[in-house]
């Protein structure tokens, strides 16, 4: 390992020498506490170079990064990693069982390593543990909040709530309301269009009271803290957030401490996460909100599980999943979390609601295509929606493709069959599987299945117009190519990330069209029965050029799309490379799976999906004043938004709307900017930076007077990091 250290770090590349002393010897840099040291893991040596990362397959860490573990393995007893998440675990290797040339192993050794991680988050924390040798502790996300209204939207809203019959058709109201609406930026979602006003006004009060409701993660959390009586009622009116349950008022009560309850078996409840019973009876509301209290305010465990386990102790395990789906059956947080049986994914009721999704994305497509069936559909599978969900989007792709899981009599599902064309009743749709790397290693079982599902599909005595997964198989087999039946797609084995989150992050792309080769170029690698990540670039691009939709899901409010880089960097450019291939717009169905209406999962479109979340986190002033007092923490937060608005608007497009209302709430409000600049000058310095970049690449039509603001604010901002300038300024 250290021969191949040295082959990658030329004496030129470690020049100018990343975080070493004057005298060239490498250092760790941190705080002491008496027997507690506290320092950052630093970068894998690659910042402002990202494409060394995607062409150099054998890439070590730096130096330096070595000598940092090094330096911990060889002075300390234990390792707290404070995540989620950093990238020892992430490191080249095995993905399954680490050996002596898996990085994660060489640099962690026997050092006991525990583990900070969200309970809401299972599938990158199997990593921890399989990669990283983690003793996972997790931690309960911030409470939620719901988005409200604010300035014209408030505005409109109050204009319109109790309007008459006698004033619709008043041309002067009517007039008022279109300048609200255009004040608002709402006309591309609440158009006027030839409906008659009674209908168009009924279309923004819809939208409007969407926009209110849309909840959020309102700030951060401090580990180990006990959520207050506000916050625990927050969380029980964000899990019960339906017409059945308790009221508002009665989950106050049981907050507060009040409200008659009834015991809950845990067993049951945990039984039910696993195995639910679909005809099971609804549990009693107030007794399931005493419950879920309860185990909120035990959250407190996660400090003195963390004292646990440094004592060499036993850490409780834990389920982990989503408090507003899973309720009891993942808390008290502060347990060493795991995930699900991947044998029995799709679990039954994913299956149906990934069907009943599927089924919704193609109402949504026919509609939008005169009638037309998609060739190709695009579904991406991650470990992180896999996990919680159960297997929904696995369930979607067996539904597009026309097939059913079928299950022993343990519950182990088995084998995937083609439902015949006559029961169909419409065309197979082909899949292209865009698998995540923790996907690709948790779940090969299901890979497996999905693998020969395609290869029967393809082998079906079926018409090639009815049947568009042979169609395309019968036309790559023509040309020669192996394995034109692969469908599932990934970075290389071992490997992880698409690369473009870095290239947007460090600003080295040009067009659009670079980053959907830089996503294809890392996610040309097949899997299946006997290929084990096969470069199939020829199949990957006849998938894309066919391809004519993209579907996400997305499993939890606190990681939306605009949330982490994630979805621009994989759908967003997936998205941009199917284009690329076919010369033509691709579609992007995002499915929430926290957001049912009347009829079960409702796919949206992905700029609908976009304005959504703008509207309700970023340019809400509810949401961005929580984020602000928490101080740097919040504004790395924010900051990181900015980043991902770029990345979005680099594979997609971001209205211009999102541009002005983030400028003017982060940059050019003087109280709001200098909050920011003095809780963290780099995170502050990144969103003036990305302001510029957006309005530079073309991504944002704003007026020179604003952007010259911005550019005198930025030279400031980069003089005060660079340290030749002062750091308070007098307002």
């Amino acid at each position: 390992m250290r021969k191949r250290l040295e082959h990658c770090w030329t004496a030129k590349d470690r020049e100018p020498l990343l975080g070493a002393a004057a005298d060239g010897t490498y250092t760790v840099s941190g705080l002491a506490f008496g027997n507690v040291f506290i320092g950052c893991q630093p970068l894998l040596g690659v910042e402002g170079d990202p494409m060394r990362l995607l062409f150099e397959r054998d890439l070590t860490p730096h130096p330096q990064y070595v000598q940092f573990y090094g330096r911990l393995d060889a002075s300390v007893d234990a390792v707290v990693h404070v995540g989620m998440h950093g990238t020892v675990e992430w490191l080249p290797g095995q993905a399954l069982g680490n050996d002596k040339e898996s990085w994660s192993d060489v640099l962690l050794g026997s050092t006991p390593n525990l583990y900070l991680y969200a309970a809401n988050n299972p599938s990158e924390s199997i990593l921890a543990k399989r990669r990283g040798y983690g003793t996972l502790l997790s931690y309960l996300s911030p409470a939620y909040d719901s988005s409200g209204l604010y300035s014209h939207m408030r505005d409109l809203k109050d204009l319109i709530e109790d309007v008459g019959d006698d004033i619709v058709d008043d041309a002067a109201f009517l007039e008022e309301v279109a300048a609200l609406v255009a004040k608002a930026a709402l006309e591309d979602e609440c158009p006027r269009g030839d409906d008659d006003a009674a209908a168009w006004l009924s279309r923004i009060r819809e939208r409007l009271a969407e926009i209110e409701g849309r909840l959020f993660s309102s700030g951060l959390r401090a580990y180990g803290e006990k959520p207050s009586a506000d916050e625990v009622a927050r969380f029980l009116k964000a899990y019960f957030d339906n017409d059945t349950g308790p009221s508002h008022e009665e989950l106050e009560a049981v907050a507060a401490g009040g409200g008659a309850a009834t015991p809950t078996n845990f067993l049951d409840a945990l039984r039910n996460f696993f195995a639910p019973d679909d005809d099971a009876a609804p549990p009693d509301g107030i007794a399931e909100a005493h419950a879920l209290k309860a185990a909120l305010e035990r959250s407190d465990e996660e400090l003195s599980n963390l004292v646990q386990g440094l004592n060499g102790g036993y850490v409780p395990a834990q389920p982990g999943g989503d408090v507003l789906r899973d309720g009891v059956g993942v808390l008290p947080t502060g347990r060493n979390i795991y995930a699900l049986d991947p044998y029995r994914m799709p679990s039954k009721a994913a299956f149906i609601r990934g069907k009943l999704a599927a089924e919704r994305v193609l109402e949504q497509h026919l509609a939008a295509n005169g009638g037309a069936y998609p060739e190709t559909v695009a579904v991406t599978m991650w470990g992180l929606d896999s996990i919680k969900t159960k297997g929904e989007s696995v369930g979607m792709a067996l539904a597009f493709i026309g097939a059913v899981p079928v299950a022993e009599g343990t519950g182990r599902v088995a084998r995937f069959d083609l439902v015949p064309l006559e029961d169909l009743g419409r065309p197979r749709i082909d899949v292209l599987a865009s698998l995540s790397g923790i996907f690709r290693d948790t779940f090969e079982n299901v890979i497996l299945l999905l693998d020969d599902l395609t290869e029967r599909a393809a082998a079906a005595d079926e018409p090639v117009e009815m049947n568009f997964v042979k169609k395309h198989a019968q036309e790559l087999a023509a040309d020669g190519v192996e394995r034109p039946a692969a469908r599932l797609f990934s970075n290389p084995a071992g490997d992880y990330g698409s690369m473009v989150n870095e290239r947007v992050g460090a600003g080295d792309w040009t067009t659009s069209d670079e980053l959907g080769d830089t996503w294809a170029s890392r996610n040309s690698f097949s899997y299946g029965r006997g290929d084990q990540g096969s470069n199939r670039a020829d199949v990957l691009q006849k998938l894309l050029k066919t391809t004519e939709r993209v579907v996400q899901e997305i499993d939890s409010v606190e990681y939306g799309l605009t949330d982490i880089q994630e979805y621009y960097a994989n759908t967003g450019a997936l998205k941009t490379a199917a284009e690329s291939a076919g010369d033509r717009d691709v579609a992007v169905s995002i499915v929430e799976a926290f957001t049912d209406d009347a009829d079960g999962p409702r796919p949206r479109d992905l700029e609908d999906v976009l304005r959504l979340e703008y509207r309700s986190k970023l340019l809400n002033p509810k949401w961005s004043d929580a984020m602000l007092e928490q101080g740097s923490g919040g504004a790395y937060e924010i900051s990181s938004r900015f980043t991902a608005m770029v990345g979005w608007g680099a594979v997609a497009s971001v209205d211009d709307f999102v541009f002005d209302g983030a400028a003017e709430r982060y940059a050019l409000d003087d109280r709001v900017s200098e909050t920011l600049r003095t809780a963290n000058p780099e995170a502050y310095r990144n969103m003036l930076s990305r302001l510029l970049e957006a309005a530079g690449r073309g991504m944002w039509s704003a007026d020179e007077d604003t952007l010259q603001k911005i550019r005198d604010k930025y030279d400031d901002a980069d003089d005060a990091v660079e340290g030749v300038a002062p750091t308070a300024v007098a307002l």
